[in-house]
């Protein structure tokens, strides 16, 4: 994988989070996530960079979960016509299923998106009291 996708995917991720100074990113250990340009872009927005240790996959294990499932749930039977097929599967399979309906253990057997609602909910509701209260 190279540096500029990894790059690309976090600054489409910050346009559409915002996210607060202080966010951690976690990795494996690939090269691209050394890459000088990646890093500037972890200093931007004020992140944390996190990696699992070396030989140590049972730190990642939420990205191998999703790889995991991924393979079982799409990709074991597929046959794709065109790039353009899987990644039409992908985007349906991720943002139709994955994050919108799947229950996921680690989150409380919630799927992403209730989880996101949640804690943004809390959080709002949070800074709402202390600014009344302050």
């Amino acid at each position: 994988m190279q540096e500029s996708l990894i790059i690309r995917a976090f600054d489409q991720a910050t346009a559409l989070r915002r996210p607060e100074p202080g966010l951690i990113v976690h990795s494996d250990r690939g090269g691209q996530y050394f890459g000088q340009q990646f890093r500037k872009r972890l200093a931007k927005w004020k992140c944390s960079q996190s990696m699992a240790e070396r030989d140590n996959p049972y730190q990642n294990a939420h990205a191998e979960s999703l790889w995991s499932r991924l393979k079982a749930e799409l990709l074991e039977d597929g046959c794709f016509e065109s790039l353009r097929d899987v990644h039409d599967e992908l985007f349906d399979y991720i943002e139709g299923y994955y994050n919108i309906r799947r229950l996921h253990s680690a989150l409380g057997y919630q799927s992403p998106i209730n989880f996101e609602m949640q804690y943004y909910q809390a959080n709002f509701n949070k800074t709402l009291n202390q600014k009344v209260s302050g």
